[in-house]
């Protein structure tokens, strides 16, 4: 049995995580010169006799010819695909945008002359864009979510990797893909449901399944070893147009974690460890992009310090900096320099504990520098001396990572690359008050680890830099 053209069509219909990241961003980027061009024109028709390149080449400032780079920057945070294809997210998102934009346009506002072309551009552009994007966003939601632009799936495995993934589906809105059911050669796992998604056959009834049900995609969950027999109709099944992933792969894409409870025990030493030992180039690239970061940051803590130190005095005394040690790259200890954010009695035990969400000994000025990020700042010299970077795993300290590497697999993996000031894992979760918890983030970081390179560093950095402006830290 084969697909017959039709069936293949309807398949290239059917799209992908990363397609919809790509049509997001297209849709967005072309929004973004139109807003660009209805700003242009509405200030020409102010003096519309006079409309001409000229206006275009003379009267125009070179910066606005940048707003729709910063307007794509803004909204970093709403190409998660879940995000995207939800309405609620998708209002809260742009809307915080348009907040972002009213800020800058204030600056704008102050700095330029009465009627000069700033003033009015950037106003209407703003407008312009938030308006555009809203109602892009809502015809993607309404058109490319629906059934018919959704992969169909049939999940190879109905034991825990399998179950694990149909849950993970089952509680996303919008749904990433439609599952059609699983297979399994458990012959009492036959007709019942695993996580709402009926067992439609065993193993011997892959090919037939897969014309049946107009299968695009196949996801293999089978954790222990795998029959001759499957692997054959696999590569049939491959052969025919369904394409064939697994479930780490799928779990990654959905969620930006590795599953750490479905890896083999030598998962590491297979699969992570040539991936974690970066190239020389990323790795020279990373150092500069450090020192570059590292140099500005360094100055804004030098300009911030004494206000920061005034209401942290105020507020709770001394001392207004705090230094405690902790593992870096490869398990080596250095100190690390923060603003106090906590009483001088959070550990008068002498006991390491984890930062809870709400932690009474967190101070009040404390709080507001852990929401804006500024507690961090002097963090900055960590990584000009080359002990942290700007992006990677949060540091701790020696006594939680022996502790934490008995109870969490893998656990100390995140130690091969330095601590970062920020990283995939502070940006995605927020505190990891429970072993559970801390096995999410430690899935963050250990995705980061397998798959960093430069571009991610600067999305993490953006994205940072978005909570920092509303207020989202941790």
């Amino acid at each position: 049995m084969s697909y017959n053209a039709s069936q293949r069509s309807l398949v290239r219909w059917r799209m992908r995580p990363g397609e919809r990241r790509a049509l997001i961003f297209l849709g967005d980027a072309l929004v973004a010169v139109l807003a660009l061009g209805i700003a242009l024109i509405t200030w020409g028709l102010r003096d519309w006799l006079n409309f001409s390149l000229d206006l275009l080449s003379e009267r125009v400032p070179t910066w606005f010819y940048l707003l729709p780079i910063l307007w794509l920057l803004i909204n970093i945070e709403m190409y998660d695909i879940r995000r995207a294809g939800n309405r609620g997210d998708t209002l809260k998102g742009i809307a915080l945008s348009a907040g972002v934009g009213i800020v800058l346009y204030l600056f704008v506002f102050f700095l330029s002359e009465p009627n000069a072309m700033p003033r009015t551009g950037v106003a209407v552009y703003i407008i312009s864009a938030a308006v555009l994007m809203l109602l892009w966003r809502l015809l993607y939601i309404q058109i490319f979510t629906a059934p018919e632009f959704l992969r169909r799936i049939l999940i190879v495995g109905a034991g825990r990797a399998g179950t694990t993934l149909a849950r993970i589906a089952r509680g996303m809105w919008p749904q990433p893909f439609h599952i059609v059911g699983l297979i399994d050669d458990d012959p009492e796992k036959l007709g019942t449901l695993i996580e709402g998604y009926p067992v439609i056959g065993a193993g011997d009834a892959l090919l037939e399944i897969i014309d049946r049900e107009k299968i695009s995609d196949v996801i293999f969950a089978i954790s222990n070893e795998m029959r001759p027999e499957m692997f054959q109709a696999l590569l049939q099944a491959e052969e025919q147009g369904a394409e064939i992933t697994t479930m780490p792969l799928v779990y990654e894409q959905l969620l930006g974690r590795v599953p750490i409870f479905l890896l083999q025990s030598d998962w590491i030493l297979r699969s992570f460890v040539d991936q974690a030992h970066a190239r020389g180039l990323f790795e020279l690239s990373k150092r500069l992009l450090d020192i570059s970061g590292g140099l500005v940051g360094s100055l804004l803590t030098l300009l911030l310090s004494p206000f920061i130190a005034v209401a942290i005095l105020v507020d709770s005394g001394k001392p207004v900096l705090f230094f405690q040690n902790r593992l870096g790259q490869n398990g080596r200890e250095y100190k690390i320099i923060k603003f106090r954010t906590m009483h001088n009695d959070a550990e008068i035990d002498g006991k390491a504990r984890v930062t809870a969400e709400n932690d009474d000994r967190i101070t009040r000025v404390g709080r507001f520098l852990r929401k804006s990020h500024l507690d961090e700042l002097p963090q900055f010299f960590n990584v000009l001396r080359g002990e942290m970077s700007l992006v990677g795993p949060r540091a701790e300290r020696s006594e939680l990572v022996n502790n934490l590497q008995a109870k969490v697999p893998f656990y100390r993996a995140r130690l091969l690359v330095k601590p970062g000031i920020t990283g995939w894992a502070q940006i995605n979760f927020g505190y990891a008050a429970t072993v559970e918890d801390t096995a999410i983030k430690l899935e963050y970081d250990l995705y980061y680890i397998k798959h960093r390179n430069l571009l991610l560093d600067i999305i993490i950095l953006l994205r940072t830099i978005g909570q920092v402006i509303g207020l989202r830290g941790t």
